[in-house]
């Protein structure tokens, strides 16, 4: 590696490589324009890297967020093996996480490393192996696989919070995407009726509707499912519940805590998705009429 002579929009500055990944990280921060939300999910998906770069899984879950990362030398990017341990965690990480999450921290990565390249902090690019470019992987066939009515009461048989209970349940009665569920206000519900306002065929019964109960009392209106945190500076104030100030729950967020809390049940140990999860839904609806699921997830055969 060797000094810059290049820096950003056409200015020329000389800057030497820093000897650390985590400073090298914290210099490319520096000069990205994000809110404080989305720079701490680009902070965590880089220093999450950094396990890799030593032959080190990351932890998983909530444990990810406050964990602290390996000392890794940024001179490691140059090494030989370093490419073929990131192709290493790159497969492991998409066996347990949404193919979306594992592009955006891929791109998040890649984004960084051409930034450092440009100033000749690095010379060449880990994402290359035997001159393919590293892509995300698409999911496996096994987190494809539909959840049976066993596995889906399992899952509600999870010792979960309120908040997680009443996501995974609406999602699976509705069927609903989980794009949709995550954006639903409370003023959305027809609580009465059971249902979403502007979208009647989204249903759910009495189970999900004891925990939609539950889930919003004192709170008429905001986002249905919120962030443990207040909201960040700036967040929109349609994302903001207006009695607690907490943010509105984000996709990353939901299917992480999703598949860490599944890793027990799957005999893999990589967790399933949410995408499974509503997936479920819409096949066990779809059986014949003489064949319902309880709340609980088992089989109920009428006359």
């Amino acid at each position: 590696m060797h000094p810059s002579t290049h820096g950003g929009e056409g200015d020329v500055t000389t800057s030497p490589p820093p000897v650390e990944y985590a400073v090298a990280i914290d210099h490319y921060l520096a000069t990205l324009r994000l809110g404080e939300a989305s720079r701490r999910v680009y902070r965590i998906a880089l220093a999450t890297w950094a396990w890799a770069l030593v032959g080190r899984t990351p932890p998983r879950g909530r444990a990810r967020r406050g964990a602290v990362p390996p000392i890794v030398p940024l001179a490691l990017l140059d090494a030989p093996a370093t490419a073929l341990r990131l192709r290493s965690a790159l497969d492991e990480r998409a066996a347990s996480a949404d193919p979306r999450t594992v592009g955006r921290e891929l791109s998040i990565l890649r984004g960084a490393l051409a930034w450092w390249r440009v100033r000749g902090w690095i010379d060449g690019d880990p994402l290359h192996v035997a001159g393919a470019r590293l892509r995300s992987p698409a999911a496996p066939a096994a987190a494809l696989a539909v959840l049976t009515p066993e596995q889906v009461a399992q899952i509600f048989g999870l010792p979960a919070d309120l908040r997680e209970q009443a996501c995974w349940r609406l999602l699976y009665e509705t069927s609903a995407t989980v794009e949709r569920v995550l954006a639903l206000d409370v003023d959305d519900l027809d609580l009465a009726r059971r249902r979403v306002r502007d979208s009647p065929s989204l249903r759910w019964g009495p189970g999900t509707a004891r925990l939609l109960r539950l889930l919003l009392l004192g709170r008429t209106t905001g986002p249905l499912l919120l962030t443990r945190r207040r909201a960040a500076p700036g967040t929109p104030e349609h994302d903001r519940c207006p009695v607690t100030g907490r943010g509105r729950l984000s996709y990353r967020r939901a299917a992480e805590v999703f598949t860490a809390a599944t890793v027990p049940l799957t005999p893999t140990g990589h967790g399933w998705t949410l995408r499974q999860l509503r997936s479920a839904g819409a096949a066990h609806r779809q059986r014949p009429a003489r064949t319902s699921l309880r709340p609980d997830g088992h089989e109920v055969t009428g006359p």
